[in-house]
């Protein structure tokens, strides 16, 4: 199980990933849009927006998307400073289900434990402290297998 990094923002996340791209001088770079997430209330705006993206860099590991309007009620406004979020990328779903009850209780659950088109084991929660937290235990081979 790995835990990194996630970072969220209000619609640059593409300027954000280039930039991060040329300073970190990373080494693997891919990324999705929110078109492959269906739903057909989008706007072209919202589908073009990066639903997630990976840079690797040496031994470290930075993922990032774009918080879009149709999600802001469900996560709040993107406010610089409290952009960040952990994501737990790796893990079995019973590992994950127990974390993620075991990091909700006192919180709030976004999004629980369910399958979703990217990820056999998806969820979203922000703690008690005001943490938030994103379990996608597939995101390695999801964009891994983008062209």
């Amino acid at each position: 199980m790995k835990s990194i990094v996630y970072l969220q923002f209000a619609g640059n996340a593409k300027e954000a990933l280039e930039f991060y791209k040329k300073a970190l001088n990373a080494d693997k770079v891919k990324f999705s849009t929110f078109a492959v997430m269906p739903n057909p209330a989008m706007s072209q705006k919202e589908k073009d927006m990066i639903m997630d993206a990976y840079i690797e860099f040496g031994d470290n590991v930075i993922m990032l998307s774009d918080v879009p309007p149709f999600m802001e009620q469900a996560m709040g406004k993107v406010t610089v400073g409290s952009n960040m979020l952990i994501s737990i990328i790796e893990g079995d779903r019973e590992t994950n289900e127990k974390l993620f009850n075991g990091l909700s209780e006192g919180g709030t659950v976004i999004m629980p434990i369910s399958e979703a088109p990217w990820s056999k084991c998806f969820g979203m929660l922000v703690d008690k402290f005001g943490v938030t937290w994103k379990f996608n235990s597939d995101a390695r081979s999801f964009l891994d297998n983008i062209k």
